[in-house]
């Protein structure tokens, strides 16, 4: 279990820094880009999408640094037992949390989001590629199943 709780972490910290990059991408975009006479960051439907991407990738980012702490400070045996579960809830929840961003962050480039080239390429990549680290691992759906049998499991009898 050690070897694919390492694995699945590293695929979130890359899904993490790839959400990040992408809404960086979109907050530089909508500050430039000019639609009837104003930024695109001027509407506020562009701000609501903004700050519920960065909503994502925060909480991504807090979990995964607070699992990563639980991992630097406990044996290979205790997280193989323990941390199983929370790393594959996190997995999950990650790669949700990308379809968000990359499916958001095309809305705000528009056809550009599209395009391979130009100022739309890293978001057109990401949509195109997120949904490998969904699948590669174990499945989202698997990996929230094992996080909630792995939680019942170490629930005290006397709360069943």
């Amino acid at each position: 279990m050690s070897n694919f709780n390492h694995e699945r972490w590293m695929m979130c910290c890359a899904s993490v820094r790839q959400s990040r990059t992408v809404v960086e991408e979109c907050i530089k975009w909508s500050n430039q880009r000019i639609v009837f006479g104003k930024k695109l960051s001027d509407q506020p439907v562009i701000r609501a999408k903004l700050a519920k991407m960065i909503s994502h990738v925060e909480a991504c980012q807090a979990w995964l640094e607070q699992i990563t702490f639980q991992m630097c400070n406990m044996t290979y045996a205790q997280q193989s037992k323990l941390l199983g579960g929370p790393i594959g809830l996190l997995k999950s929840f990650t790669t949700r949390s990308a379809h968000e961003v990359a499916d958001d962050a095309v809305n705000i480039f528009g056809g550009r989001g599209l395009t391979q080239g130009g100022m739309g390429r890293v978001v057109e990549m990401f949509h195109r590629t997120y949904k490998f680290d969904s699948i590669l691992g174990g499945t989202e759906e698997i990996l929230a199943d094992l996080g909630v049998r792995q939680a019942l499991k170490q629930m005290p009898k006397a709360m069943l």
